[in-house]
C-alpha cells in the first residue's frame, strides 16, 4: 500500500447503480492523471454494486465501502472519511467524466489556493435533453459568488472539486437532507468566505434517469427552503441573507404551486386551485395571469394540467 497520499480522492456513492457504476469507474480509469484513489460506496443498495465493482478492485487506486443505508448525504461523508488526498472530487455512480476532467479541474485549484471548490459545465445524456449543456438549462453566470448561487443565476453543477479544508471547515454533507444536498454545501463553503471557481468546459456527462432524484420537484422545494431558511440566519447582517429570505419567499411560492398541481390532478380541484393561488403563480408573469381564469372553468382544470404534465415529462 503507497505511503504518499494520492492527489486527488474521487468519491463515488453507488446506491442502485450496479448496472451502470461500471462505466463510470471507466471513464475514471481513463483519466490523463493517473495519481488518484477512488472509493466506491455502497449504503445498502438492493442490487449487487460489490458485484459490480469487483472486477475493478485488482487497481490498487479503488477501493470499495459497503455500508448500511443512510442516505447520499452520509454515504458521501463516510467515503470522505476515508479519503487520505487535499483534493475531493465528486461523482455520481451513473455519470461520467471526459478524459481531462481531472487535469483541468485540478489545474484550476492549483492556480488558486483562496479557492473551496471548483465546478464546470456538463452534457446530458440518456432519458432526456440529451446532448445539451447543463448550462442551458441551469445558467452558470459569471462570476461565480454567493449572491449569485443563492439567487439560483450561477448554478453549481453536483460533480465538482472540494479543498478538502473546505469541506472540514462546514463539517460536510448535512446528513438529514435528502435533496439539495449539494446546493446546501456550496452556500455554506462561500459562506465561510472561500471561493468558487469555474472552468468553462464540459468536463462531465449528466446522465439523466426518468427516476432520478433531481426530478423530484417537491422535496427539492422543501429541501431549498430549508437551505435558505438556515443561510439567512447563518448569514445575518450580510446583505445575502436578504437574497436568501426573497428566495425563501419564492421557494414557498414555488412549493404551494406545485402541490397545488398535485392537488388538481389527484381530482381535488378546489382545494388544489386554492392551493395555486396561495403561490401567487400569475405575479409577474403573463401565461399564468391567462391561465387562471382558464383553469376556474368547471372540467378544464384537470385535463390542462395533464397535458401539462406530459409536456415537462418528454423535456
Amino acid at each position: 500500500m503507497r505511503v504518499t497520499p494520492p492527489l486527488v480522492s474521487i468519491i463515488v456513492p453507488a446506491f442502485g447503480l450496479a448496472h451502470l457504476v461500471g462505466e463510470t469507474i471507466e471513464s475514471i480509469i481513463t483519466q490523463s492523471i493517473s495519481d488518484w484513489e477512488a472509493i466506491i460506496i455502497d449504503d445498502g443498495s438492493p442490487d449487487d454494486v460489490a458485484g459490480a465493482v469487483q472486477p475493478y478492485l485488482a487497481d490498487p487506486r479503488i477501493r470499495f465501502l459497503s455500508t448500511d443505508n443512510g442516505g447520499l448525504p452520509t454515504a458521501r461523508n463516510r467515503a470522505i472519511a476515508e479519503a487520505r488526498a487535499p483534493l475531493l472530487a465528486l461523482l455520481d455512480g451513473d455519470d461520467l467524466w471526459e478524459r481531462d476532467y481531472l487535469a483541468q479541474m485540478m489545474a484550476a485549484m492549483d492556480a488558486d489556493a483562496e479557492l473551496g471548490f471548483v465546478t464546470c459545465d456538463a452534457t446530458y445524456f440518456g432519458a432526456s435533453r440529451d446532448g445539451h449543456r447543463f448550462s442551458r438549462y441551469a445558467p452558470q453566470e459569471a462570476p461565480l459568488t454567493l449572491d449569485r448561487v443563492l439567487r439560483r443565476s450561477f448554478n453549481v453543477y453536483g460533480g465538482s472539486m472540494i479543498r478538502r479544508e473546505a469541506i472540514d471547515a462546514v463539517g460536510g454533507f448535512r446528513a438529514e437532507l435528502r435533496s439539495a444536498e449539494d446546493f446546501d454545501l456550496w452556500v455554506r463553503i462561500l459562506g465561510r468566505k472561500w471561493r468558487g471557481g469555474y472552468v468553462d468546459a464540459p468536463l462531465a456527462r449528466y446522465r439523466r434517469r426518468a427516476q432520478s432524484m433531481s426530478r423530484e420537484t417537491e422535496r427539492l422545494l422543501h429541501a431549498e427552503i430549508d437551505v435558505y431558511t438556515r443561510a439567512e440566519a447563518d448569514l445575518a447582517g450580510r446583505p445575502e441573507a436578504d437574497t436568501a429570505r426573497l428566495m425563501r419567499e419564492q421557494a414557498s411560492r414555488e412549493l404551494a404551486v406545485v402541490q397545488g398541481e398535485a392537488m388538481v390532478l389527484r381530482g381535488q380541484v378546489r382545494a388544489g386551485l386554492k392551493r395555486l393561488r396561495d403561490g401567487e403563480p400569475w405575479r409577474g408573469s403573463l401565461k399564468w395571469s391567462l391561465a387562471m381564469p382558464v383553469l376556474t372553468i368547471p372540467g378544464l382544470a384537470r385535463p390542462l394540467l395533464a397535458a401539462r404534465e406530459r409536456m415537462n415529462r418528454s423535456g
